[in-house]
């Protein structure tokens, strides 16, 4: 399950709080910060941008696609291991605003892991090292290490074993370089 903390709202819905929640100059700062990095063609840069004004903690050579949009209240609470690749147009959110709450939550995705395009990442998941997330997902649970996950509802398409069992048997991987 998702790993959030929740947070009691009266009368008018959570979204109508927010300022309450996270200071506007933050919002403004970090809408400034997103939009740049979303469309900036090098890799480096967004890493940087997010690293320095954003405060999240991005691993090496980790690549954000084109139009990647992070949280923009929350960042902070994203963090991303090395060798990473988060897919184009893929969301990643902190938090949850809803009726009568709204919820926080870390987001920790781990190593060399492969996150497909269009898909979103809801508050408090984490994604374990080597996991592959099949495009147009919506990651609403963990997902152990090294499984290959799909759908809305996510379920598990291949499990650690049965992806580890496939690269042994995939010829791509084991083909001699020819120079």
């Amino acid at each position: 399950m998702r790993n959030t903390h929740r947070y009691k709202v009266s009368g008018a819905n959570s979204l109508w709080h927010i300022y309450k929640t996270v200071p506007f100059f933050k919002v403004i700062r970090n809408f400034i910060v997103i939009q740049l990095a979303r469309y900036t063609p090098l890799l480096n840069v967004k890493n940087w941008l997010y690293r320095t004004f954003l405060k999240m903690e991005v691993g090496k050579e980790t690549a954000f696609a084109l139009m990647v949009m992070l949280d923009i209240m929350f960042p902070e609470k994203i963090k991303v291991g090395k060798n990473t690749v988060i897919g184009y147009n893929t969301t990643i959110l902190a938090h949850e605003y809803l009726i009568k709450e709204y919820r926080l939550g870390d987001v920790v995705i781990g190593d060399e892991v492969m996150i497909g395009a269009n898909s979103t990442i809801l508050p408090g998941v984490e994604i374990g090292n080597g996991a592959v997330v099949a495009a147009g997902t919506v990651v609403h649970k963990n997902v152990e290490a090294g499984t290959f996950v799909g759908g809305n509802p996510m379920r598990v398409i291949y499990t650690k074993e049965q992806m580890d069992e496939r690269m042994k048997l995939d010829p791509f991987f084991h083909e001699q370089k020819v120079e």
